[in-house]
């Protein structure tokens, strides 16, 4: 049997799985993969690397550091949270990002993007975490208006939760079966449907897939979250969930309110320890 952690995005929210997977990685936790979506991805590449308060450390110390996340790289750059400090310099000369690591741990890790020509899911494996994986990671989290399109490999990516919100149907298909879901919105959430579609419609001139992609988002991720919910009940997998909205927003400066957020990670996490260790050794 093959175990897996399966992470969603939703930005600042990312940082309650953060907590979550620190308590894991601090009580020797393992999975054979995991697969993250947008924030699940860029702060689930710590669990390969074994780097637990990494996230929560960087996320803190550059939270009012206008290199890393501003509008000023959003007006100069395209991009809100900036594509070369945040993914080519910080991992690599200020908070390092443990290559070796990464590259020795047997634990797969992949990610999602969105092919913006097709607007369809695109899994990728990242091996090594050099400067193309950190381009799949940027690709992933790529929200369409907050950051321009990635370019790989001849094609363009954006944001994985455009397609593929919550990537279980995708890890059963790679014979995870085993399988625990970190969501970043309580029990009972039913997403509604996005606000200001005029603006992004006229925002995404000449992507009327992708923007189709986003006008029936709502749907595609209730129906993904109600799978994730049966598969919960029928005890194939398990799903965590904040006790309550995280009520954090998409952009934070306050390293306080980020801290508020990861606590609560924490605290999910120690609650549910005993669970997930029960679930994976059956």
């Amino acid at each position: 049997m093959k175990s897996g952690l399966i992470l969603e995005g939703g930005s600042m929210r990312g940082l309650f799985s953060a907590g979550v997977m620190d308590v894991f990685l601090e009580n020797d936790i393992n999975f054979d993969g995991a697969i993250g979506v947008s924030a699940g991805a860029t702060f689930g590449c710590n669990y390969k690397s074994q780097q637990p308060g990494r996230v929560i450390r960087y996320n803190k110390r550059y939270a009012k550091d206008p290199r890393y996340c501003s509008f000023t790289s959003l007006l100069t750059t395209g991009n809100l949270y900036n594509a070369n400090f945040c993914y080519h310099v910080m991992p690599y000369k200020y908070d390092i990002f443990d290559l070796e690591t990464f590259r020795d741990n047997p634990m797969e890790f992949w990610v999602v993007a969105t092919d913006l020509e097709t607007a369809e899911p695109v899994y990728r494996e990242l091996k090594t975490g050099d400067f193309e994986d950190m381009e799949w990671l940027r690709a992933s989290a790529s929200l369409p208006i907050a950051a321009r399109p990635v370019e790989l490999e001849g094609r363009k990516y954006m944001d994985g939760g455009c397609s593929d919100s919550l990537p279980l149907s995708f890890f059963e298909s790679q014979g995870y079966d085993k399988n625990v879901v970190i969501l970043t919105q309580p029990k009972g959430y039913v997403k509604p449907v996005q606000r200001a579609l005029g603006i992004t419609k006229v925002l995404l001139h000449g992507q009327d897939k992708l923007y189709a992609r986003l006008e029936n988002r709502h749907n595609d991720y209730n129906e993904q979250l109600a799978y994730v919910n049966r598969r919960d009940r029928e005890g194939a997998a398990l799903a965590i969930y904040p006790e309550e909205a995280l009520d954090v927003g998409f952009i934070v400066h306050d390293p306080s309110e980020m801290q508020r957020v990861y606590e609560m990670g924490r605290a999910t996490g120690a609650a549910e320890l005993d669970r997930v260790k029960e679930y994976l050794a059956s």
